[in-house]
């Protein structure tokens, strides 16, 4: 039986066309002279009003000309920013136009609808399969004809090594801390809702999507009286238990929890589609078996490229560490734990980009034990290929006046990707200046004491965090309009 230290300590409850030009020769970022103080962007930084290490990194992608460094090459938590190295170390590996696939297998004889066998549900690591396209796959299987399986219905997810969590440091009850394996459902996540009815309250845990919600059984959860922790959990080895404090709960309102047993969430939520097609299923049980029987039906996700512009505009942390996990285990020709699978990513981005030295937890940053400096970010960003993969793919940022409006100029353009942790800000990408200057940029923020003394406290949302990450958020767009609008 599970009960997770941090879940009794817890306390309160993320397509730009580019102009052709020459590629600058790759040359290394470091080291680099330091901004003269006389400079815009440094007198910004020295003014910064927050606490902790500021590193800023800029460098024209035609010339290769490096226009701003400050604090450049001290390597800092990148936050949300792994997942561009992780975009492009997946599209590299596996190909832009790699799909996942779900898909059942028969296992056994098939005679008159009936099979006399098992029904094998496996998942071949799709980070974005949600429900509807579950009852979608129910569909197909019913068109093959099937009317009765006389087996068991297994469930199988070793596609990739599962990972009961991505970051053991953080909160149980945090949904974007999710359960990895090869089949994952709604981000492996449940939705909780409650309403009060007269003193007692009344709670359902289904799996939402767009067109479904089908209630699930696998994750249970009860309102207990009392004040702290608000979430407990205990995994009951087929089942999720939640309780949550009554206290912490208003009248009526909602909130995603992760699913730590994804194949049997996605295999409930299965049988429930394939009976109303009129085929009854028994309760799933986990197989560590690879199917090997007849294919029967199959659902393909979107494209690589597609799912890796998804998750840089989302910043959804399973679509990265499952895409990551997937881009090593096609390069070892075997599936690879988490950890091992970063350090591949690491050892992949060193020799990508010419001698940078990133240093990867996880695939999605959610970690705040990796460490890359603003100049590797920007060494890979500047590397041959790598802006006509990524720049297409990452998301839209808009730049913000000093009145806080945003300013609306067809001749610039910030194709980026944030990242954000209590105490850590980063953000980093491709600007494009008023005058037509193509520049890529990194700036690194983080004071990692106020993390760690915000950890300590228990508190989801330590005291200053918020308030911290917004007044690293200003400076950023404070050094983004200058580059756009004053660079000459």
């Amino acid at each position: 039986m599970r009960l997770s230290r941090r879940a009794m300590l817890s306390g309160a409850a993320s397509t730009i066309a580019t102009t052709a030009f020459a590629e600058a020769p790759l040359t290394s970022l470091r080291p680099i002279a330091r901004t003269p103080a006389k400079d815009a962007i440094a007198r910004l930084v020295a003014n910064k009003g927050f606490s902790g290490d500021f590193g800023v990194v800029v460098a024209d992608l035609q010339t290769g000309e490096v226009l701003e460094d400050l604090d450049s090459s001290k390597p800092q938590p990148p936050a949300s920013v792994t997942k561009a190295f992780t975009a492009l170390y997946a599209v590299e590996a596996l190909g832009a136009g790699h799909v996942f696939e779900t898909r059942i297998f028969a296992e056994g004889r098939i005679e008159n609808g009936i099979l006399d066998g098992n029904l094998i549900l496996a998942g071949g690591g799709d980070p974005n399969l949600v429900t509807d396209q579950i009852a979608e796959l129910a569909r197909r299987l019913k068109e093959t004809g099937l009317r009765e399986v006389r087996g068991d219905f297994l469930v199988w997810d070793n596609a990739l090594v599962n990972q009961d969590e991505i970051d053991e440091t953080q909160f149980d009850h945090l949904g974007y801390n999710p359960t990895i394996t090869g089949l994952n459902l709604n981000f492996n996540r449940v939705h909780f809702e409650w309403k009060r009815e007269g003193t007692n309250y009344v709670t359902t845990m289904d799996a939402r999507s767009a067109n479904y919600r089908p209630e699930v059984t696998m994750a249970q959860i009860r309102v207990v009286d009392r004040t702290l922790p608000v979430f407990t959990y205990r995994d009951l080895g087929n089942t999720d238990q939640w309780t949550v404090a009554g206290s912490a709960l208003n009248n009526a309102g909602s909130r995603w929890l992760p699913v730590r047993h994804p194949a049997l969430y996605a295999g409930e939520v299965f049988a429930i589609f394939a009976r109303s097609h009129g085929i009854v299923l028994k309760v799933p049980k986990e197989t560590p078996v690879a199917p090997s029987g007849t294919p029967l039906a199959s659902f393909e996700s979107a494209s690589l490229r597609d799912v890796m512009r998804g998750m840089l505009r989302f910043s959804t942390n399973l679509t990265a560490e499952a895409a990551g996990m997937a881009a090593t285990a096609a390069r070892a020709g075997v599936p690879r734990g988490l950890r091992t699978s970063a350090l591949g990513m690491s050892r992949w981005a060193n020799a990508r980009a010419g001698g940078i030295l990133p240093s990867f937890v996880d695939h999605s940053g959610l970690g705040d034990q990796s460490r890359v400096s603003p100049s590797d970010i920007v060494q890979l960003l500047r590397a041959p290929d790598v802006m006509q993969v990524l720049r297409p793919i990452m998301r839209d940022i808009d730049l913000v006046g000093e009145d806080r409006q945003v300013i609306n100029d067809p001749a610039v353009s910030v194709k980026a990707k944030t990242g954000t942790l209590n105490f850590v800000s980063s953000l980093s990408g491709y600007l494009r200046t008023k005058n037509g200057r193509d520049l890529a940029f990194a700036f690194f923020a983080s004071d990692l004491d106020a993390r760690e003394a915000g950890k300590r406290s228990g508190a989801e949302s330590p005291p200053g965090a918020r308030g911290w990450n917004r007044r690293a958020r200003q400076l950023q767009q404070d050094i983004l309009r200058h580059l756009a609008f004053r660079l000459t």
